[in-house]
């Protein structure tokens, strides 16, 4: 049997996926407060021989019997609605949640991947954002609470490589998208299909011409995962797709694939919203022979097809 590894965030839309991909060949435990994920993300994994479900907030210390050989840390809101709801919420998860598993991690000597985010670059000035590029943040803005607490987790799981010597890899997670992605939870594909799909005004922030770059789940959980198997300890890699999108683009793309009849409204640009992401993957390529496969239109007809299913299921 493989290696025991434990997911925190694993009931979350990328956790999920990770522990589908890693709970046949590998003993994995998903831990999970549910504050943003969902039981039923991990329903059909519930008695699993490999699978154990602990519901627990990261911020608070966690006793694990056994053997631990890998640790990815996924906990934490991702979404602006989300952490715009719970700010000190999401900046404990970030600090004193990757403390505790970083403590965790150093006591069971198992390899550790933090899952940081682009948002670390900010509203960037450099583009496309390569690995060694600081970043543009507004410390005490809006956007602040997970930003600067994701840099704060960056800095000490840097720490703690230094200090302690301990396999640490960090994952700069650009835009990823697909099945069980929340409805509301605020971000442009789950909106846009949404309310394509319900008739309702398709609503686009600003003018619709800044840019994001979309990932396909499957492809960033491989990516997850060749990250925490390599060889790379201490080291940042960006993980996304550099294939650029305007916002608008999408907008019309998702109306015209799910032959909608909703009208695309425009609403104030929120405060800090980054103009343009796009990540510089030659890091990933080059080193982790990792680079997205799946094309933006088949991942769209995918994550559209289960929002549907949803939807008729709700309705």
């Amino acid at each position: 049997m493989g290696k025991n590894v434990l997911v925190t965030g694993g009931a979350g839309f990328i956790g999920s996926h990770l522990v589908d991909a890693l709970v046949e060949n590998n003993r994995v435990i998903c831990i999970d407060n549910l504050s943003t994920g969902r039981k039923s993300n991990i329903s059909h994994l519930l008695k699993h021989k490999n699978f154990k479900f602990i519901r627990h907030d990261v911020t608070k210390p966690l006793n694990i019997a056994g053997k631990i050989d890998r640790i990815f840390h996924l906990a934490s809101p991702a979404s602006p609605v989300d952490y715009r709801k719970n700010p000190i919420k999401t900046m404990m998860a970030n600090s004193l949640g990757t403390y505790n598993m970083l403590e965790l991690a150093r006591k069971k000597k198992a390899r550790f991947l933090l899952a940081s985010t682009s948002e670390v670059y900010g509203d960037p000035k450099k583009h496309p954002q390569p690995e060694d590029y600081w970043g543009n943040v507004n410390p005490t803005g809006p956007r602040s609470c997970y930003d600067e607490s994701k840099r704060f987790a960056e800095a000490l799981t840097m720490s703690y490589h230094e200090k302690y010597g301990m396999g640490v890899r960090i994952a700069r997670i650009f835009n990823t998208y697909g099945p069980r992605m929340r409805s509301n939870d605020g971000r442009a594909i789950p909106n846009f299909v949404t309310q394509a799909l319900r008739g309702e005004d398709i609503t686009v922030y600003g003018d619709g011409k800044q840019t994001r770059s979309f990932c396909y789940i499957s492809d960033m959980v491989k990516g997850l995962i060749k990250l925490m198997e390599s060889e790379y300890s201490g080291d940042v890699f960006n993980l996304g797709n550099p294939d650029e999108r305007r916002i608008i683009d999408v907008a019309k793309k998702i109306k015209k694939i799910t032959n909608s009849k909703s009208k695309i409204v425009f609403l104030p640009l929120p405060k800090d919203d980054p103009a343009r992401r796009k990540p510089d993957i030659k890091k990933s390529k080059r080193f982790l022979k990792w680079e997205p496969k799946v094309n933006f239109d088949h991942g769209l007809k995918l994550t559209i097809e289960w929002f549907k299913d949803i939807l008729k299921h709700k309705s």
